[in-house]
This record gives C-alpha cells, sequence and structure tokens, in this order.
C-alpha cells in the first residue's frame, strides 16, 4: 500500500554553488566542514527553504549525516520528507486504517494493494491525485497520471485490466474550466487508449469552489496471480541494479515537492516545464517487458519511478530490504545532455523502473527489455550498509541513511480548527425552502444539471473494450469486468459527493463508502475492498486540516462498519486558488466481486410490465422529514443554496440493504437496480427510463405537509430503485422483510412516458424523449 501526497510550499530556484558543496567537489574534509555553520544552523537559508524544507528539518538532516549535506543530498532530503513522499502530515492521520497502520508499523507498504479473488487470483489496485500537474498542464498532467498508476499495477507483476477517474472542475461557463476539462479529458484518452487499458467508468462532477484547481483522480485495476506478487524490495547483497524503460530527462524536477506544494497561482504556470511528459506506447512495452521479466523468477524487487524518481525508488527498495545501495548517475541512460548528478536523481521523467536482479542473471533480464526495445542498464548494486551512494564516476556526490530518507520524514501534528461556515450552514433552516412551481421543470433542470447531466461526452473518448473484459459499459452504477478462465466478475466504481462533505466532513466521507458499495451492490457485486484519494486545501490551516481529521475518521468507521479494508491511496493537500479552496473531497474508489458474472445487474428498466419497487428508507415520500434536503442538487440547481446537513446515514441498515439487494439480484428476482443520490427518487426513476428507452407510471404517497418536490428530490440515504417481473415480486418482498429492509411498491415499466402521480394532489409527466434531450445535451453544448 502507498499513500502519496502533496508538500510545502517554495520553488526551486536555487543554485547548486554557494555555502553549500557543488556536485563536482569531494566531500569536505574535517578542517573544511569546521568553516561551515554547526550542525542545525543553515549553511544557505534561502536554499533548504526553497526546496520546501523547514530550518528544524534542516537541522535534522546535517545530524543524520554528521556534516552539511551536498546540494545533491539536500535535494534527494527536499523531496523524501515533503508531505508527497514522506506524509509528514498525513500519517498520523492516516494510521486512523488499520491496514495502513500495519503496513506503516511492519514496513511492508508496496505500489499498490491486492486482495484475493479465489481461482488463485488477486486483485491489485490504486487510486492517486495529479490535480496541480493537470492545473498547470491539463493534457500531460491527466496523461501522466495514468500513466503512473499503471505503473504501480504491474510493478506488482499484475496485468493492468481497466482504469477509472474521478474528475473535478469550476463553473462550465467558464472558459479556463472548459479549457481545463477538454485537456484532462484528451489527456486521459490518449494515453488509455494508446496503451491498451481500457477506460470502463469513474465520475465527473462541477464546483465553483474547483474552479483554477482540478480534481484529476486516476484508478488502476490489474489481475495477479497470488503465488506471483512482486515486491519492491532490494535484497541480496551483490545483487546488480538495472534501470529499465525510457531515458532520463529533466522533466518533472522538484514536481512532488514543489508543483504540487503550494496554493495555485498565476505563477503556477511558469512551472508548466516541471511537468512531465507521458509516451504510452513506451509504457506499454514496458507492461509486456516487465511482466516477462518477472516470469523469469530473476528479479529481485522492482519499483516505479514515479514521485522523487532514482530518489524515491532506490532509497524506498533499500530501506524495505534492510540494505543499501551503490549507483553511478554517469550509467543512467539520458536524453538531454549535461544533466547534473542532483537533475538525475530528483527528474521524473516517465516510463521508468528500477529493477534489482539475481546476481548472474542480470544480462538475461535485461535482454528481455531490449527485446521491447527499451532501456536496461546496469546502474549499480545491493550493498549491505544501509546506506544510498550516489557516485558520478569515480566522485561520491551523496551519501545517505537510506531509512533516514524513506521512512524517518519528521511527522506534525497540526492543529486543528472547526471552519466557522459549519455552524452556519449546517443550522439553516430549510422548513421556508419554497415548492417548486413546476415539478416537471424542475425535473428538466436537474437532469440537465452539469453534475447529473450524461456524461458520455467524456467516455465515449475512452476505449472501454480493449482487451474485451468489460461486459457492464460506462454509464450504470458501477462498471463490471469478466475475469477470464472464470465464472467471476469484477465491479468498479468510483464516489464522493464533495458538497456532503463541505457540509459535514465526516458524514460525507461516509456516505462516499455506502455509495460506492451501494452502486457496485447493484450491479451484484460484493464490495471487497477500498482504495481512496484524499482531496483537500492548505494542511498548515487549522480548518483545513480539521476538514481533513474528520473525514478521514468518517471513511475509518464507514469501512469498519462495511467491514472493507483501505489497501491503497492517496492524500493530495494545497488544493485551493487565492480565490478558492475546494470542497474537501475524499474520492473512494472500490472493487467488487461477482461469483457469477452472467448474474450482473443494469440501471436500465429491461421490460414492459415488470413491477417498479423502491428498496430501503421511504420516510420522505410518506412522512414530513426534511432529511435529504441538505446538500441535495434540489437546493443547489434549483435554489441557489449549499447548506444544510447531509443526509444522514444508519451503516448498519445501509449494510443490510445492500446485501438483501445483492441476494436478490443472485435469485434472479430484479430486472434492474438503481441507487438514489444527487437528485432522488426522481432522477433515478428518470435514468432507469433513459437507459431503457422505456416509460414507467408511478404513484407516490401524498407527504403530510405537501412537499411534492421533496418526496421527489430529497437525496435521503439507502434507497435503490429495483424492477422486477411480476411473477417474482412476490419473492422480492419476502426477502425484503425477512432481512428488515422496507420495499414500497411504486408502478411498473411500459410505454413512452415518465408519468409520476402524487395521490389526487398531481404530479408530473414527460415523454422519455424529452427527458433523455435534457439529460444528453448540457455537456455537448458547452464544449462546441
Amino acid at each position: 500500500m502507498s499513500v502519496a501526497r502533496a508538500v510545502r510550499r517554495g520553488r526551486s530556484t536555487a543554485d547548486p554553488k554557494g555555502a553549500l558543496l557543488n556536485d563536482s567537489q569531494p566531500l569536505p574534509t574535517q578542517d573544511a566542514q569546521a568553516e561551515t555553520p554547526q550542525p542545525g544552523a543553515p549553511a544557505n537559508p534561502a536554499l533548504h527553504r526553497d526546496m520546501g524544507l523547514t530550518d528544524h528539518e534542516y537541522g535534522l538532516i546535517t545530524q543524520v549525516l554528521g556534516k552539511h549535506p551536498t546540494y545533491t543530498e539536500l535535494g534527494m532530503y527536499a523531496v523524501m520528507w515533503s508531505e508527497h513522499c514522506g506524509y509528514k502530515y498525513s500519517r498520523p492521520i492516516l494510521r486512523l486504517f488499520k491496514d495502513y497502520k500495519k503496513a506503516i508499523d511492519t514496513g511492508s507498504m508496496e505500489n499498490a494493494g491486492v486482495l484475493p479473488i479465489g481461482d488463485g487470483l488477486g486483485v491489485v489496485f490504486k487510486m492517486e491525485s495529479h490535480n496541480h500537474p493537470s492545473a498547470v498542464e491539463p493534457f500531460q498532467g491527466a496523461a501522466t497520471g495514468v500513466g503512473g498508476i499503471l505503473r504501480d499495477i504491474f510493478t506488482m507483476g499484475a496485468r493492468p485490466i481497466a482504469s477509472l477517474d474521478s474528475l473535478r472542475f469550476g463553473d462550465l461557463d467558464d472558459p479556463r474550466v472548459r479549457f481545463l476539462f477538454e485537456g484532462v479529458v484528451s489527456g486521459i484518452a490518449h494515453y488509455g487508449n494508446c496503451v491498451g487499458v481500457p477506460t470502463v467508468g469513474g465520475e465527473v462532477g462541477f464546483n465553483a469552489s474547483y474552479q483554477g484547481n482540478p480534481l484529476v483522480n486516476a484508478m488502476a485495476v490489474g489481475l495477479v496471480r497470488m503465488d506471483s506478487i512482486a515486491s519492491a524490495r532490494a535484497a541480496g547483497i551483490g545483487n546488480p541494479v538495472l534501470l529499465v524503460g525510457a531515458a532520463t530527462g529533466r522533466d518533472g524536477i522538484h514536481a512532488c515537492s514543489v508543483l504540487a506544494s503550494a496554493e495555485l497561482s498565476e505563477q503556477s504556470l511558469a512551472n508548466r516545464p516541471a511537468v512531465q511528459a507521458g509516451d504510452p506506447f513506451t509504457e506499454k512495452l514496458l507492461i509486456e517487458a516487465t511482466l516477462e521479466a518477472l516470469a523469469t523468477g530473476f528479479v529481485v524487487g522492482i519499483q516505479d519511478m514515479g514521485a522523487a524518481g532514482i530518489t524515491c525508488s532506490t532509497c524506498e527498495t533499500s530501506a524495505k530490504g534492510g540494505t543499501g545501495m551503490r549507483i553511478d548517475v554517469l550509467k543512467v541512460p539520458r536524453r538531454e545532455d549535461n544533466m547534473t548528478p542532483y537533475e538525475v536523481m530528483l527528474s521524473e521523467s516517465q516510463e521508468r523502473m528500477l529493477c534489482i536482479v539475481e546476481k548472474g542473471h542480470e544480462d538475461e533480464v535485461a535482454a528481455i527489455f531490449r527485446k521491447w526495445e527499451l532501456n536496461a542498464e546496469h546502474i549499480g548494486e545491493v550493498t549491505d550498509d544501509g546506506m544510498v551512494t550516489v557516485l558520478e564516476g569515480g566522485v561520491q556526490v551523496a551519501r545517505v541513511p537510506a531509512k533516514s530518507l524513506a521512512d524517518e520524514c519528521p511527522t506534525y501534528q497540526l492543529e486543528t480548527s472547526e471552519p466557522a461556515y459549519i455552524r452556519e450552514v449546517q443550522g439553516t433552516d430549510l422548513s421556508g425552502v419554497p415548492e417548486p412551481a413546476d415539478l416537471r421543470r424542475t425535473l428538466l433542470d436537474l437532469l440537465a444539471s452539469p453534475n447529473i447531466c450524461d456524461k458520455s461526452w467524456v467516455y465515449r473518448q475512452y476505449d472501454h473494450m480493449v482487451q474485451t473484459n468489460t461486459v457492464v459499459l460506462p454509464g450504470s452504477d458501477a462498471s463490471v469486468l469478466r475475469v477470464k478462465g472464470t465464472a467471476k466478475g469484477l465491479g468498479l466504481a468510483a464516489d464522493c459527493n464533495g458538497r456532503y462533505c463541505y457540509l459535514d466532513p465526516y458524514v460525507g466521507a461516509q456516505h462516499a463508502v455506502a455509495e460506492a458499495a451501494r452502486n457496485l451492490s447493484c450491479s451484484g457485486a460484493r464490495p471487497l475492498g477500498v482504495t481512496d484519494c484524499l482531496n483537500f486545501g492548505n494542511p498548515e490551516k487549522p480548518e483545513a486540516f480539521w476538514q481533513f481529521k474528520r473525514a478521514v475518521e468518517g471513511l475509518a468507521d464507514a469501512c469498519e462498519a462495511f467491514g472493507l479494508p483501505v489497501i491503497s491511496g492517496n492524500v493530495s493537500f494545497y488544493n485551493e486558488t487565492p480565490e478558492h479552496t475546494i470542497f474537501p473531497t475524499p474520492t473512494i474508489g472500490m472493487v467488487g466481486l461477482l461469483e457469477d458474472v452472467e448474474k450482473r445487474c443494469t440501471q436500465a428498466f429491461r421490460q414492459e410490465g415488470d413491477r417498479v419497487f423502491l428498496l430501503g428508507r421511504d420516510t420522505a415520500l410518506a412522512t414530513d422529514s426534511l432529511d435529504g434536503v441538505g446538500g441535495s442538487e434540489l437546493l443547489a440547481t434549483i435554489h441557489g443554496m449549499e447548506v444544510g446537513n447531509p443526509p444522514s446515514l444508519d451503516s448498519a441498515y445501509e449494510v443490510a440493504l445492500q446485501a438483501a439487494l445483492r441476494e436478490a439480484i443472485e435469485a434472479g428476482l430484479l430486472s434492474s437496480a438503481h441507487d438514489c443520490s444527487d437528485g432522488g427518487l426522481a432522477v433515478a426513476l428518470a435514468e432507469s427510463c433513459i437507459s431503457a428507452d422505456l416509460g414507467a407510471t408511478v404513484e407516490l404517497p401524498t407527504r403530510p405537509d405537501g412537499r411534492h418536490s421533496l418526496a421527489l428530490f430529497s437525496e435521503e440515504a439507502s434507497r435503490v430503485v429495483v424492477s422486477s417481473p411480476p411473477a417474482r415480486a412476490k419473492e422480492l418482498e419476502t426477502l425484503a422483510k425477512a432481512r428488515g429492509v422496507g420495499l414500497t411498491a411504486l408502478g411498473e415499466v411500459g410505454g413512452k412516458d415518465l408519468a409520476i402521480r402524487l395521490g389526487d394532489k398531481g404530479g408530473l409527466e414527460a415523454p422519455v424523449a424529452e427527458l433523455r434531450d435534457a439529460w444528453e445535451g448540457t455537456v455537448p453544448c458547452a464544449m462546441r
């Protein structure tokens, strides 16, 4: 499991010359050291601060080394002790996740997490962010986000089988937002389509809080034999170390400790050269070569060169193996002339791996990579001294303890303070929210709203059928892939409601877990585990860190209630501009298992005459409850309000609902299942109609308070619209009663209109074609 994150502020503008040693010089003598300030006193305050290190951290470095660092050593500590690599702010809070705590305490962190699915197979999955690179250079920022997360999968020995993307942008009316949106989607499509891994699902949301700071969260999934899992461990003294893949350039230097370390501003555009450039065709070759090399049994350890490049891969594999490593930067293949050791060690050039090979077999392994037209250069060896030693030919330019870089980043208990807005928004009286004059118009407006509308403009640019595993395409509650050679299927989903998390980070985070699991359950998949991507503002602001802490507490409690391990993830801080701080957005990626993929279910109504039911809570229909109004799309889109409390969530009831739902699908009782989320019951009904090009006639109870809009559009939790063949409806009723889950008869499928009756109080009626027109038109019109 790996949790990667963003970092401290400051732009690297330092000159390697000056008070600190230049890498081209030998290490100092004792007399030379005596002329420099004592340990703890910065030799050149501007230099380490510009790299994102504090004076205190610089002092710790000098204590570890017993001297002032060389320029390369200082750069290595700057990237590895950033929040992005060292988790110095997030690690104490992330220990709330049991599996993370265990991995940290036992030194068992890997590139991604693995869960067994039977038949000797495991599913590998992970999610990470590429937010700031995408804000600066949307095409390459998003593309390299896809490439990086794929490498985390195949370094585990797994073949990548799918990608998902969770995206957030500002107001679509803004030209800059449209530029970012188009660039990000194009970058994802380019990389995923070329590399041959299908992009099968995800989510896209819009809100002014993301103006200027989009969120680009990429998730990848792979399959591995449980007896063939690779490790990122440098073992075997004297074993050769190979650098394989692409050549090294100057792109991405300090991307993890500078570009992602500050609130975005106009100055951020000057960091465009720091954004890495990806080559998906090289990545495709690297996938095949890596899996072939691992199959030889001669690869002892392997790690992606992502954040911090060669520095990260050498020190982390050494620390994990309890060993050291000696490398020569002159042996690193380069695509640019006159690169310094500092630049080589910190470059984040893409499509590169560090490979530790059993001694005597390095030529065999290197030959495999060269057969695939990739570099494979012997750059060093594993040592027994626990040190990462960096040479430039015969000159030593860095020598640091591997564990000090990888495992001993100082951590901080940051202050928390509940934001002042919380009590204001949660205390808003919603009883006076006016009833819309036209319920039909309200439904059409909600269907056309950017957060609910059709996103096929996005996913039609993605190849979601390559590898021929995808059996439920993007657009339903969850995507489903077959596991070839078995009867099994995998359900995949990504979810988060940032508005809920803004109003109450704890409850909003719990909803992210519950909805991802509910979406999987609607497909018939049993949720297996979680990966997360925790997107927040500046952690050095007590209000932002309070949001982060409360959200992680909510995630941890929800995952415990659902019995789901958090096996991998990512933290992204500093997601704000001078004008906006993003809504706290703890995105959840989840994988589920279908024992029989042929029993999968989708949201589309399937046949006329099927009975329509609401499985789960029904208080919004039959009582005066305001639960589900706070934070709803009804309030935001129709009334322009982002206030109230998110819907309440009873985790035990939600678990029972989802178990009953999966049991009903397994027994063949359901023709369709679709969860009620954004826009509530009426939107869920409309989407099931649109997906099938079939209408439905539904009759709802009349609320005692006459608030028809709340019956239709409130977002009360733990509800699923299901349809069932008439001959099986009685069995469904019996199952729901036995499981203690509500089942409300609504009507039946049929015709070309969606007609919703509210007793004798009217209702709404609209042709399915009109609903589709409203739902499909928003994004294409905006992006013309």
